[in-house]
């Protein structure tokens, strides 16, 4: 009995095995294939129905200001509001690009408020992350703004005039 039992769940595993590593024609899990096809499915349903690479270049702006901006801490401490105003201004365009990917709807005062703050940069920080940083904020910022949700097509359009025609 106990012979059996063990030779059926040996048989069992070999079959849950071989379908979970049947390999596709890559080569790769079909269950692993299928993962990575819906991750990709997911993440371009996200970035197109969010503000997503004006986020991206506003939080790349953000790092490069706020990479430029380290230094020592007795230097910071030692210049008070001048050596601490970096860290502020990278920081708050860092928030403004993420905050409006998670809120597509803050998009205007997010990206406003980014735009801003890289302006600012260029006074505060090191030449704004030396121009690149406030390049960067200010192209992303711009594109929160300008961003719009995606619109339906012209047959998803023609077909909903058409159902109101109906009713």
């Amino acid at each position: 009995m106990l012979t059996e039992t063990k030779a059926e769940t040996e048989t069992e595993t070999e079959t849950e095995a071989g379908e979970a590593a049947a390999p596709s024609r890559s080569g790769a899990p079909r269950t692993l294939a299928r993962r990575i096809g819906a991750a990709r499915l997911w993440f371009r349903a996200f970035r197109r129905t969010r503000p997503f690479w004006g986020g991206v270049w506003l939080v790349a702006g953000g790092w490069s200001v706020l990479k430029f901006s380290f230094s020592s801490m007795q230097l910071i401490v030692d210049t008070g509001f001048g050596g601490i105003a970096g860290y502020l201004v990278g920081g708050g365009m860092i928030l403004s690009g993420l905050i409006p990917i998670v809120l597509p709807a803050q998009r205007y005062t997010f990206g406003l408020i980014g735009v801003v703050l890289a302006v600012v940069s260029l006074v505060v920080s090191n030449l704004g992350g030396f121009l690149v940083g406030m390049l960067l904020g200010v192209l992303g910022g711009s594109m929160l703004v300008g961003w719009g949700a995606k619109r339906p097509r012209r047959r998803e359009r023609a077909a909903a005039q058409a159902e109101e025609g109906e009713r």
